[in-house]
């Protein structure tokens, strides 16, 4: 009896299967909790939050770029000077941005209008965090200055790659170039900073940019050959 005891115990040893158990160590759980952390804070960020100062940066810096471009483009297409055309651009960049900066003023002044009267009748009704909704209302001048130096600085592209080039093919070409690469670079910071994707948004704005440069270039062209043979 003892002895298959013993052999009863032999058996139990061998058959003894030890199961590793590995922890993690405190680096990898705090790794881990900044990924989630990380993961938590960028799916709670309210990307069309971002629209109305997108709206009024880069593409007020895009129409900036595209008008005046499309404007010296057409001035180009019948007069060799380059006064006329320099000329011409800034005439377009003050227009533009005076124009950009009203617009903008007037449209966020009405939204302005429309949440502060959605504000009074949320305190009759008695509601609230009212106060915390007034500390969120539009800036109606703030608008209006980022609309008008966004196109500004849009503007300011083709004129300064026109500026010290005195052959007028050569002008023209670098002004188109200069244009396609600064619509490139606007609807690639446009895509990235409103999470949309970049090869759609840089080719739409560059597809758009080329067609008005093209359209005004032709009827500009079309309107002065028909106008000089009169």
């Amino acid at each position: 009896m003892a002895s298959l005891g013993a052999r009863d115990q032999t058996l139990a040893s061998n058959n003894h299967v030890e199961i590793p158990v590995y922890m993690n160590s405190s680096n990898d759980m705090e790794a881990k909790n900044e990924r989630q952390e990380a993961d938590h804070d960028d799916s709670q960020v309210d990307y069309s939050q971002r629209a109305q100062w997108l709206r009024a940066a880069v593409l007020g810096a895009n129409d900036g770029l595209v008008s005046v471009a499309s404007l010296m483009m057409g001035i180009g297409s019948v007069r060799k000077d380059i006064k006329a055309m320099l000329l011409a651009g800034f005439a377009g960049l003050v227009a533009g941005a005076c124009s950009m900066a009203i617009g903008e003023f007037v449209s966020v002044y009405t939204q302005y209008d429309i949440e502060k009267s959605q504000i009074k009748r949320r305190r009759r009704n008695g509601e609230e965090g009212v106060d915390e909704t007034k500390e969120k209302l539009p800036n109606p001048a703030q608008a209006a200055v980022a609309s008008a130096l966004a196109f500004s600085l849009g503007a300011l592209a083709p004129l300064l790659a026109a500026a010290f080039i005195n052959d007028h093919k050569v002008r023209l070409g670098v002004v188109a170039t200069v244009a396609s690469f600064a619509l490139l670079f606007f609807g690639a910071v446009g895509a990235v900073l409103g999470r949309t994707p970049v090869v759609k948004s840089c080719a739409r704005v560059l597809i758009g940019g080329w067609l008005a440069m093209a359209i005004t270039f032709g009827v500009t062209k079309l309107i002065g050959s028909a106008g000089l043979g009169m």
